[in-house]
């Protein structure tokens, strides 16, 4: 599994704030059709947003830790249904993360606003 620091987090966060859903995971749960759909989508895009159904949330937990290790990607978010992922591919770097700007050379700015930047 792929591991980011706070400040690629906090990066990935906020580029993942405008994002729709990608992938739905339905009632099936996750197949390896799926996990395949997972992975080509991850491989076109980079940063990946997921719907997953259901209100038990641990269950919702191990299906973001099986992901994320059987594709070798980082879990960047998970709030309520919806998961982040993150893979990099080198052959299309779309995603380039870059060292938190700053805002008038006081605070860092916050996820909504690098969101926009895009």
């Amino acid at each position: 599994m792929l591991s980011l620091t706070v400040s690629k987090r906090l990066a990935l966060k906020g580029r993942a704030h405008a994002l729709n859903p990608t992938v739905i995971i339905g009632n099936a749960g996750l197949t390896e059709a799926v996990l395949k759909e997972i992975a080509l989508t991850l491989e076109r895009h980079e940063l990946v947003k997921i719907r997953v159904p259901g209100g038990d949330r641990a269950a919702r937990e191990t299906m973001l830790n099986t992901i994320c290790t059987r594709l070798d990607a980082a879990a960047v978010q998970h709030i309520g249904k919806i998961m982040v992922i993150y893979k990099p591919n080198p052959e299309a770097h779309l995603i380039e993360i870059k060292k938190m700007p700053r805002h008038r050379g006081k605070k860092p700015l916050t996820k909504k606003q690098l969101g926009s930047r895009n």
